[in-house]
């Protein structure tokens, strides 16, 4: 056995122990009975630390070094760097670290689901300053490694090869011409009549709903299932996809594109290549590509109104037209496309979602670059989001700075994916209607054509390339915000 080949099962190995974290993990966020907490961190605590010492194998510095030498193909070669760089990332990290930042993670996210009902601010910050204690210490051992700033270290392992720098200059010309266009569209859209859910949408016909959703954009339930959690996700692993919303009985809107965004999570998962899992070229290329197909999916085909009129159609009859005007395509397409400033980012409109990441950008930055401190969260939260969307959360904690589950178990580096996420969909449209006819297909009820150049331009890649490789092969160009901004234009101010 090669020394590449001994570098692939022993990545394997590694990977089923990962797909049972995965699946723990899902269970202790949807179906697990509360008092079970404690020992399943410890256990999950325990997977972390083990997993780690795979990782972190005296023989694998050798085989990589033999490795080097071999003959490989391309896609071996692409392999090898992305195995190396895990290993590396990996070996950073004392395992004491691993092991009580795993503990105090699941710690403060337990804690969190109660404390943020009860917007109680203190008890949370309790648990948290361990979190950010932790990943303070996190980032600073990344940063020397790489010499770099701590935050941008953190934010490689979510983005490769993406920095603060460069986000900095993406985001402060969004902002130059967001707010003015938020404002353009509220005032647009007060000068039209909208019928907003009222009454009872049971959870039951609400998962109905939801499923046959996912049956129109081809989820495979042979390889994954839909359930409810306090913060919607996907989770588990390409062959055993685990999604979950919440749902409101009050109004049915915000879950339903809740499953469609998750379901585009899902697809690109069951779309990675089959040959290479178990190894990290296998595996998602960044979580902001990962946020390209759940906002692909959410925003492009979602909120498209070829595919309204299926959302209008589907809701009307698993609602029982209750109201004919509500569930009418028209007032489906201005639900779905109303723009409001809100307080919470998971159900923020299309529009307004950027300034709630740029805003979590900013503050988690300088939280772990150091420049200030967990305690000053809520006070800054407040500022920009007055700042950025008009609105106060002082003494608002639930639907301020707690409202989030990413910074709960540390997860810093991750809120930039989603904004990014949503210009590459943005791209991703402008160039595939160049060969797709995207709206036929959505009208037609077979969206294959749309799945197959996903699939032949981003899933099928998996890691192979580098995220500025995989945009470039698939589109023509690097990541070119401009496409997301004549997006937002086109729907909002010339529909």
């Amino acid at each position: 056995m090669s020394a590449f080949e001994k570098l692939v099962s022993h990545s394997q190995k590694i990977a089923h122990f990962n797909h049972l974290a995965a699946i723990c993990g899902w269970d202790q966020a949807s179906m697990m009975p509360s008092g079970g907490n404690q020992a399943r961190s410890e256990a999950m605590a325990e997977l972390s630390v083990h997993v780690h010492s795979l990782h972190t194998q005296p023989q694998l510095a050798d085989w990589f070094a033999e490795a080097e030498q071999e003959s490989l193909s391309h896609d071996q070669t692409a392999s090898l760097r992305e195995l190396k760089r895990q290993w590396q990332q990996a070996n950073l990290l004392p395992e004491k670290l691993v092991q009580a930042k795993s503990l105090a993670g699941s710690k403060c996210e337990h804690a969190w689901r109660t404390q943020r009902k009860e917007n109680d601010w203190q008890g949370f910050e309790k648990n948290w300053a361990a979190v950010v204690a932790l990943s303070q210490e996190e980032a600073q051992i990344r940063a020397e490694a790489n010499n770099t700033t701590p935050y941008d270290a953190m934010l490689d392992i979510y983005e490769p090869g993406t920095t603060s720098a460069s986000l900095d200059a993406t985001f402060n010309d969004v902002k130059s011409w967001l707010p003015n266009l938020i404002d353009q569209v509220i005032d647009k859209q007060s000068k039209e009549n909208v019928i907003e859910p009222t009454g009872q949408f049971a959870t039951e016909k609400q998962k109905a709903l939801g499923l046959e959703v996912m049956k129109l954009l081809q989820f495979d339930f042979e390889h994954g299932r839909l359930d409810e959690s306090v913060h919607p996700f996907c989770g588990g692993v390409p062959s055993d996809v685990r999604i979950t919303t919440r749902y409101d009985e009050n109004e049915f809107v915000q879950s339903l594109m809740g499953i469609v965004h998750e379901t585009g999570h899902a697809r690109y998962e069951q779309g990675l290549p089959k040959s290479l899992a178990g190894t990290p070229a296998g595996e998602a290329r960044s979580m902001g590509i990962h946020e390209s197909q759940s906002l692909f999916f959410e925003m492009q085909v979602g909120r498209s109104d070829a595919f309204i009129s299926h959302l209008a159609s589907l809701a009307g009859k698993h609602f029982n037209n209750a109201n004919p005007e509500l569930f009418s395509q028209h007032n489906f397409q201005k639900l779905y496309t109303r723009v409001k400033k809100d307080f919470i980012r998971v159900d923020a409109d299309e529009l307004t979602y950027p300034a709630h990441v740029i805003l979590r950008y900013e503050i988690e930055r300088d939280l772990i670059n150091g420049n200030i401190k967990h305690t000053d969260v809520p006070e800054l939260w407040n500022v920009k989001m007055q700042q950025y969307l008009g609105l106060s959360t002082e003494g608002n904690y639930k639907n301020g700075c707690m409202q989030d589950i990413h910074w709960t178990d540390g997860a810093f580096g991750y809120f930039p994916s989603y904004t990014l996420g949503a210009m590459y969909a943005a791209q991703y449209m402008a160039v595939m209607k160049n060969t797709v006819d995207v709206d036929g297909a959505i009208r037609s009820g077979d969206l294959s054509p749309i799945f197959t150049w996903l699939s032949d331009n981003i899933w099928s890649k998996g890691s192979l390339l580098t995220t500025d490789e995989l945009v470039k092969q698939a589109t023509g160009e690097t990541l070119n915000a401009a496409h997301f901004k004549q997006h937002l234009i086109n729907r909002y101010l010339k529909g």
